[in-house]
């Protein structure tokens, strides 16, 4: 992945750094004034690092495992009827501990489908875990194979305290840090956030780990995707 940059392998290192460690990752604006690159090349980079944040899905969820979707891009007056619009959807998933909460994966879904949902809870959800999701039929048919899984009532969010809150963490993570993102990217920003948010308490390996999965990937070319 760091192969035919034009830049030092020194400064390569350096970006990765900023964006594994700081606590809000650095948008390619900010990495061009601070390394006096094109943001365009900054860009290119950043998307080669999301590459390599993304889940390699062998920790599945386990114990206790709240589920929403919601929407990003606009205005969420729609939430009730799951329609989409002009909207990405996106699910989410977050483990409950003990102290608080563990770890959380998003990803961008088609529509509000049982469907749709399957892949998702098939990747990062255990069969075993105890899923607390709304009551929303979509999820009604995946108890089949999650047996634990158990749909409450939302009451616009106030069972769901902790999802919600991270909803709102990463919507504004979004909003202020990258101000906007096309929906061909958005996947590689959910992965990044979550990369860091995974490894909130290991902060003294995060970088080890990024640096590890760049070295074992295959070289990525930009020229067929978008911007």
């Amino acid at each position: 992945m760091f192969d035919k940059y034009k830049f030092s392998l020194l400064i390569a290192l350096h970006i990765a750094f900023k964006i594994s460690t700081k606590k809000k990752g650095m948008s390619s604006l900010e990495l061009s004034k601070e390394f006096e690159l094109k943001q365009m090349t900054c860009w290119g980079f950043k998307w080669k690092i999301q590459q390599a944040m993304r889940s390699s899905k062998h920790y599945k969820l386990t114990g206790e495992v709240h589920v929403d979707e919601f929407f990003i891009g606009g205005p969420e007056d729609q939430k009730r009827e799951r329609s989409k619009g002009e909207k990405k959807l996106v699910i989410l998933a977050l483990e409950k501990v003990k102290d608080g909460v563990g770890r959380a994966y998003a990803q961008i879904i088609a529509d509000a489908s049982a469907d749709s949902f399957k892949p998702f809870f098939n990747n990062y959800i255990d069969k075993s875990a105890y899923v607390i999701t709304d009551e929303w039929t979509g999820y009604l048919p995946l108890k089949r194979e999650y047996p634990n899984l158990k749909q409450i009532p939302s009451i616009e969010g106030k069972n769901f305290p902790d999802l919600h809150i991270h909803i709102m963490n990463l919507k504004g993570w979004l909003r202020g840090i990258h101000h906007h993102c096309s929906e061909e990217r958005l996947q590689g920003y959910l992965d990044e956030y979550h990369f860091r948010f995974n490894r909130r308490n290991a902060m003294d390996s995060i970088l080890d780990t990024l640096i590890k999965r760049m070295v074992a990937y295959e070289p990525i070319r930009l020229d067929n995707y978008a911007t």
